[in-house]
C-alpha cells in the first residue's frame, strides 16, 4: 500500500556569512519562512546560516524542516564526517558532502555550493564573503530566482544586475512571485 500523498514543500536556500549573523535580516527572514510553509536550506554553519535557521526552528507551527548541506573532512571510520563546527544546533536534516568548500579560485570547481543552489527553488542571499558570492554567481548561472537581502553596500557588485533590498517586505514580495503556493 502506498503512503498517503504529502505535498512537496518548496525549498528556499538562504546563503550568507559564516562569520556575521546579520541577525536584523536573518531573524525576521527565518521567522517569515517558517510561517510560509517551506523548507529552509543553508550551508549548515555559523553566522547568518545559524541565525536564519534558529529563527526558522523557533517559530511555532512551522511545516518545513531546516536542512544543512555540510562540508566534510576525511574520517578513518566513517569515510567522511562533518567538518568541525558543523552543523549548527538548528540543522534538522544534515547532509554531509565530501565536495570541497569554495576557496575563491574557480566557479567551475564543483563544491557544496552547487548543491545549495541547485537544490533551492528560490535563493535569498544575505551578506557574506567569497563563498556567498560564489553562490550568487551560481544562482545566476543556473537561472535560479535570487534576491539579495541586506545593505546595498554589501551587494554593490550586483547593482542593476540582481534585485537588492534591505526591506523584508520586498523579499516577501519576491518569494510570492517566484514560489508556487
Amino acid at each position: 500500500m502506498a503512503p498517503p500523498f504529502v505535498a512537496r514543500l518548496p525549498v528556499v536556500g538562504v546563503m550568507g556569512s559564516h562569520e556575521q549573523p546579520w541577525a536584523g535580516y536573518a531573524g525576521p527572514l527565518g521567522a517569515h519562512l517558517a510561517g510560509r510553509g517551506v523548507h529552509l536550506l543553508t550551508g549548515g554553519g555559523a553566522g547568518a546560516m545559524a541565525a536564519v535557521a534558529e529563527a526558522f526552528c523557533s517559530a511555532p507551527g512551522r511545516q518545513g524542516v531546516s536542512i544543512g548541506i555540510l562540508p566534510a573532512d576525511p574520517d578513518p571510520e566513517k569515510g567522511f564526517a562533518a567538518r568541525k563546527g558543523y552543523p549548527s544546533p538548528w540543522v534538522e536534516v544534515a547532509i554531509v558532502t565530501p565536495l570541497g568548500t569554495f576557496r575563491g579560485a574557480d566557479d567551475d570547481l564543483i563544491t557544496r555550493n552547487h548543491v545549495n543552489i541547485l537544490t533551492a527553488d528560490a535563493v535569498v542571499a544575505l551578506p557574506g564573503a567569497i563563498g556567498t558570492h560564489n553562490e550568487i554567481r551560481l544562482a545566476r548561472r543556473f537561472g535560479k530566482k535570487i534576491v539579495l537581502f541586506g545593505p546595498a553596500a554589501e551587494f554593490a557588485a550586483y547593482a542593476g544586475a540582481l534585485p537588492v533590498t534591505a526591506a523584508l517586505a520586498e523579499v516577501i514580495a519576491f518569494l510570492d512571485a517566484v514560489i508556487e503556493r
